[in-house]
């Protein structure tokens, strides 16, 4: 099958994990391996393309710096080793880019700078300014400083909100494992699979956790959930391992190339529907949630029955229908505590009792996307 979507990508952003770029838990940074995937952006900039890098790292290359053999386990120490840690990953890339005449920049991300629209209109702002300007972003969660990210995160998931973020034609997942596997790597007589065209197609698989080298975060099921995002985004999502990367993005039939799955959508939308995390709950009548889904109108007071949770407007939130199914998600325009006194009443008659502002939508369709 062809690989066109690898080979004729014009803006690729590429996550390599902590295992491919540091031997057994505890040892430094591997320069021939920061060299080996630096060579790989090296050609694909050659070739035309446009770059990124979400790179994984920082809190293992702090282990041995601070005498740690292992990754720590409270939050505390991670945040330290990945402080010491991440000068020491940039300024590798940055000299090992130099030699081939590009330059490098340091982008820290946390999860609420894609989560909150105005941070994440900064960040997009940013990113497209170097890449425009030929720079190769180094892309890296803000370990030293986050919380939720080193506890329940992992940079597949940033890579894929990294490609939504700025519009990317492939992301590619370079990781200790080679492929996607139709049983667990280890076990006999496991097979690699190549091509992925749905993910519903791998939907029965038993998906491994960790790398082996035990100093990452993430494992296969953090790498499909990141192809989930990026292929119902438009965007193809490549998985291989560092050192057959070069040859697969060459076109060979290596790794695993996720299908995209639709054209790429408004990325306001994909916004909304994979970067936005909910801080509450409209529970919707069954009127509300039939026009909401065949007839794709905005969300009034008269439609909705509960709210859960505390929020401000601007937040997003979930619309359910009254078994608890989410239907939709969307930015809603009144504060938790406003809510509960419009509940089932039309907006003119909220007009007439408590003001001209209320005669407004309490999620305007153009904030809102079906889930």
């Amino acid at each position: 099958m062809s690989r066109d979507a690898v080979t004729k990508a014009k803006r690729v952003v590429i996550k390599i994990g902590s295992s491919s770029l540091t031997g057994a838990a505890g040892s430094a940074l591997d320069d021939s391996s920061v060299e080996k995937i630096v060579s790989v952006v090296a050609d694909l900039k050659s070739r035309g393309a446009e770059v990124l890098v979400v790179s994984s790292g920082a809190i293992a290359a702090g282990l041995a710096p601070l005498g740690l053999t292992t990754r720590p386990k409270d939050l505390a120490t991670q945040q330290a080793a990945a402080s010491v840690g991440q000068g020491l990953l940039i300024a590798r890339y940055t000299e090992h880019l130099a030699r081939h005449k590009i330059t490098a920049s340091q982008v820290l991300l946390t999860t609420e700078d894609i989560i909150r629209r105005s941070h994440y209109q900064n960040a997009q702002r940013t990113l497209t300014k170097l890449i425009s300007l030929g720079v190769v972003p180094i892309i890296n969660e803000n370990d030293s400083v986050g919380t939720q990210e080193i506890r329940f995160g992992d940079n597949d998931r940033l890579a894929a909100l990294v490609a939504l973020l700025v519009n990317a034609d492939l992301l590619v997942l370079v990781s200790d494992i080679d492929a996607l596997y139709d049983a667990p790597p280890t076990q006999a007589g496991a097979k690699a699979i190549h091509e992925v065209m749905k993910i519903s197609d791998i939907d029965s698989l038993t998906l491994g956790g960790a790398g082996s080298a035990g100093v990452g975060s993430g494992g296969m099921v953090t790498k499909v959930e990141a192809a989930r995002i990026s292929t119902s985004a438009g965007i193809a999502m490549l998985l291989t391992s560092l050192k057959e990367s070069a040859q697969t993005l060459s076109g060979s039939s290596l790794g695993t190339l996720f299908h995209a799955q639709a054209n790429k959508s408004n990325s306001r939308m994909l916004w909304l529907a994979h970067a936005s995390t909910p801080r509450g709950r409209l529970i919707l009548d069954a009127g509300a949630v039939t026009a909401i889904l065949e007839r794709g109108v905005s969300l009034l007071p008269a439609g909705v029955t509960a709210v859960q949770g505390e929020f401000i407007s601007g937040d997003a939130v979930e619309l359910a229908s009254a078994d608890g199914k989410v239907i939709a998600r969307g930015l809603v325009a009144f504060d938790s505590e406003e809510i509960p006194a419009m509940l089932g009443r039309s907006t003119k008659e909220l007009a007439q009792s408590l003001g001209p502002e209320y005669e407004r939508e309490l999620v305007h369709r153009d904030d809102l996307v079906l889930l």
